[in-house]
């Protein structure tokens, strides 16, 4: 069994879709990271490559081992409106987007589905251990979340993910188990 501790990266007080757009993470709350690193176990840190997370990642590590980012662990590919507001976005299609997410891509990016598999893979060829300390983004954390309780993706959505939150969800032998959502230290 491998305990997964998912934390969402620092804010990036972007009022965009965000997904590959590498921008960089607000980490000023310094208590928040104290905490979050004083909550975590030994157990190695592993981040997606984009910089929000590898520089939270960095914040919270404290001593603990490092492995190399994993670009399979990156936030949704929002292809044409990645880092585009909701108001220059067509609307119709961004409605269908998320009121059915599975099967739906965003225009020359990825759906809930695509994510949901290279995350998955990822997180399978990580977990060796009894711990791992996974910094990530809402969409790949709420992938895992939906895969743990059973919920459709559309379900899954409404589950909050904060910046600088604590998830964790248990890979067992059985398949994964949801503990708890959004925590904050």
């Amino acid at each position: 069994m491998t305990r997964l501790w998912m934390i969402r990266h620092g804010p990036t007080h972007a009022r965009t879709m965000v997904g590959w757009t590498d921008l960089p993470a607000d980490l000023s709350d310094t208590a928040a990271l104290a905490r979050l690193e004083a909550a975590l176990p030994h157990a190695p840190v592993v981040s997606s490559d984009l910089i929000r997370a590898v520089d939270t990642a960095t914040a919270i590590q404290g001593t603990r081992p490092r492995l190399d980012h994993v670009p399979s662990l990156r936030e949704f590919n929002y292809g044409r409106w990645d880092n585009q507001s909701f108001d220059v976005i067509d609307s119709p299609e961004l409605r269908s987007y998320f009121d059915d997410p599975g099967d739906q891509r965003a225009p020359g990016g990825e759906s809930w589905n695509d994510v949901a598999a290279r995350v998955d893979l990822a997180l399978e060829g990580l977990a060796i251990g009894p711990d791992l300390i996974v910094v990530a983004h809402m969409g790949v954390i709420l992938t895992q979340w939906a895969r743990a309780t059973g919920q459709r993706p559309y379900d899954a959505l409404a589950q909050k993910i904060d910046n600088l939150s604590l998830t964790r969800i248990d890979l067992t032998p059985d398949g994964p188990v949801a503990i708890s959502a959004n925590n904050h230290p």
